[in-house]
């Protein structure tokens, strides 16, 4: 998420009551979690484990529980004892929660000759470009973008919380929600089958590109980043922080796993499980995913198992 203004790293230590280490002349342009951070975001860490890829990434400015030396040049440490409920206080305050009052937010741009149906939702500052079609019972929620050309067909939902939670085992309550702050982003004539849930991102962009077709009952999780011209046959789901080439095509009832990445022009068959990154430009079938042709072939092999287990036993 980016603020609407570059931020004083100063003023959010005090906003947070945080010790500040470090360069305390930077500003702070926004804020993001690991996978998505960028040079002047701030980010948080609670475990020792990741200090060190927090300290390292591209984060600017690392809210941490810990002073944690040496220090790149130009990063700053805001230490508090709790460094999720700090990144709460955080989006709460950039990003607080907007009650709605009607089904078509006054705040909302619809540009021209879209057709919205009745019943469907459109929340506070979405932006919906030319020549859309939204169906019944549609939802797009707060802060999303719609480009031009875009259907969308009944009852899915743009804009759903990410499926994201701090989890610890030493706390009464094992996962706390991490508030989901980021948009979903599609982009011109992308056409959107009915029953879809594409989440927003936890504090970046979920995004699908341009020229994707989707069928229907897919879910595309927080953080994801589709190509250009990708094709997804229904009951698809794809995990958070995938990042899925052009022209990239998945088969009906295929998984794909979290923070993983799909080469160009790859083709994924029916009930595939993806649980690593593929390259480009082959087939993939099974689970977990290999080859098309190597796995038909020890299916092949699978089905003679009987028979060689009686030649071998005489």
């Amino acid at each position: 998420m980016k603020f609407p203004s570059p931020v004083s790293i100063q003023w959010v230590a005090d906003f947070l009551g945080a010790e500040l280490v470090g360069d305390k002349n930077g500003q702070a342009s926004g804020i993001n979690e690991i996978h998505k951070v960028e040079k002047g975001d701030l980010v948080f860490v609670d475990h020792p484990k990741y200090y060190d890829k927090c300290i390292q990434s591209e984060a600017t400015f690392i809210i941490i529980n810990k002073v944690v030396e040496p220090l790149p040049p130009g990063k700053a440490l805001l230490v508090v004892e709790q460094p999720f409920e700090a990144y709460l206080k955080i989006v709460r305050h950039f990003r607080p929660f907007e009650p709605a009052t009607k089904m078509i937010s006054d705040s909302a741009t619809v540009g021209k000759n879209t057709y919205i149906y009745p019943s469907a939702f459109i929340g506070h500052h979405v932006i919906i470009g030319d020549n859309c079609i939204i169906h019944p019972n549609t939802t797009i929620l707060d802060h999303c973008i719609i480009g031009n050309n875009v259907i969308i067909q009944a009852g899915t939902v743009i804009g759903s919380d990410a499926f994201y939670y701090n989890s610890k085992k030493d706390r009464d309550s094992w996962y706390k929600k991490m508030d989901s702050c980021g948009r979903v982003v599609i982009e011109d004539d992308v056409e959107i089958g009915a029953g879809c849930t594409i989440d927003r991102g936890v504090s970046h962009d979920t995004r699908i590109g341009k020229g994707t077709k989707m069928d229907n009952m897919i879910h595309i999780g927080h953080d994801t980043v589709t190509g250009k011209n990708c094709l997804f046959a229904a009951q698809v789901g794809i995990a958070g922080v995938a990042a899925i080439g052009n022209g990239v095509i998945i088969w009906g009832q295929a998984g794909v796993s979290k923070t993983l990445s799909i080469g160009d022009n790859a083709v994924i068959l029916a009930q595939t499980g993806v649980p690593s990154s593929l390259e480009g430009g082959k087939i993939y079938f099974g689970s977990p995913a290999e080859e098309a042709s190597v796995k038909k072939r020890e299916l092949v092999w699978v089905k003679r198992i009987p028979e060689l287990w009686k030649k071998v036993m005489g």
